[in-house]
């Protein structure tokens, strides 16, 4: 699927803590593409061995050494016919039977809710399957927290500190989205660690009437300038999400909800409102000690699991432990953000407004 800040440290706990068994580790270029089609890299190789040497001092960076791709699911594979229209093909038994001519016995699959249902859809047609939950969003179910998402949240507090300055020098509004997809995890937590006035997210449908008063209660108050963070999948009462486009084989694409909350903002309020989207920024540069902390358990949890003869897991963060979950348990529902929530709640009672009006 897509990178996430901590995907190299995974790859090198997975590797070192199954060499120091004796195995053998093999890694797959660009999700299963580099099983799948060999010829697109130098000399065939697109799995490769990954030894000791190959993983030395790769914790602390970014992306992943492997490559990542979020189309082409080999499940659902996108194929163009001669009237140019498109059809969905299901490769699952070539893509078995390449990984058995590959010699692997086990897959250790690392990604969200799109790699691990693919991840548990191989596991139903016999291949050995353990997931590690990979997001910067954390919308995955049945674990505390997914790596990535401490990294997220750290530029985006520190956007969000910086965005304070110029908002202060000019009086101004200014709406900064995140990602997140369709949970408001990134928007709550960094819009509450860097002090934000208003935070939109997907679980509480808003209303930008609410975020306007907020901001001239500001005004009356002396507080010229706001900071309102929205999530790329906040969606207004009367309206759906937003979305920039949809690619073959790819996901749809949020985006657009931040300079339309500042458009509107503008109107409603008659002060100057700027947008500044952080996107894929979220997803980039070294890890947290965080995220690269989970990694190393998530990975070295996923090779004692297959030690302990499990199948069909992903492993979990269950303070102060790593368990285990089924596959499908973890990808059949989304991780939101409950609008009870202690944070929610907490939030409401700094005077963080959520676009709807509290009941007290």
């Amino acid at each position: 699927g897509g990178d996430a800040p901590g995907l190299n440290a995974v790859i090198r706990s997975v590797t070192l803590a199954a060499r120091n068994r004796g195995w053998d580790v093999v890694g797959i270029r660009d999700g299963f593409n580099g099983l799948m089609f060999p010829e697109n890299y130098a000399n065939g190789r697109g799995v490769f061995e990954l030894t000791r040497d190959g993983v030395r001092g790769i914790s602390h960076l970014g992306g992943t050494i492997l490559g990542s791709t979020n189309r082409g699911n080999p499940t659902a594979y996108p194929v163009q016919q001669p009237d140019g229209t498109w059809v969905e093909v299901d490769r699952t038994h070539e893509l078995l039977e390449l990984f058995d001519q590959a010699g692997i016995d086990a897959l250790i699959t690392v990604g969200g809710d799109g790699s691990l249902t693919i991840g548990n859809h191989l596991h139903e047609h016999g291949l050995r399957v353990i997931g590690v939950p990979k997001t910067i969003d954390n919308d995955l179910d049945k674990t505390t927290a997914t790596f990535g998402f401490d990294t997220a949240v750290d530029f985006a507090t520190d956007c969000i500190d910086r965005l304070f300055s110029t908002a202060t020098s000019h009086g101004r509004i200014i709406v900064v989205e995140v990602m997140g997809r369709y949970a408001g995890w990134i928007a709550l937590h960094s819009g509450m660690a860097a002090g934000a006035h208003s935070i939109l997210i997907p679980e509480i449908p808003f209303d930008l009437q609410p975020v306007a008063e907020t901001i001239d209660q500001r005004e009356e108050r002396g507080a010229k300038f706001s900071i309102v963070v929205v999530a790329e999948g906040a969606v207004p009462v009367d309206g759906d999400v937003m979305t920039i486009g949809k690619s073959v084989g790819q996901a749809e694409r949020l985006g657009g909800i931040g300079h339309a909350v500042a458009d509107r903002l503008q109107e409603l309020t008659g002060k100057e409102s700027r947008c500044v989207v952080l996107g894929h920024l979220l997803r980039g540069g070294s890890p947290t000690s965080v995220d690269r902390l989970l990694g190393l358990r998530f990975g070295a949890a996923a090779v004692r699991a297959l030690e302990e003869g499990r199948d069909g897991v992903m492993v979990a963060l269950d303070p102060p432990t790593v368990t285990y979950v089924p596959l499908l348990e973890a990808v059949t529902r989304m991780k939101s953000v409950p609008p009870d929530c202690d944070t929610i709640l907490t939030a409401r009672d700094l005077g963080i407004n959520f676009g709807d009006r509290p009941p007290h």
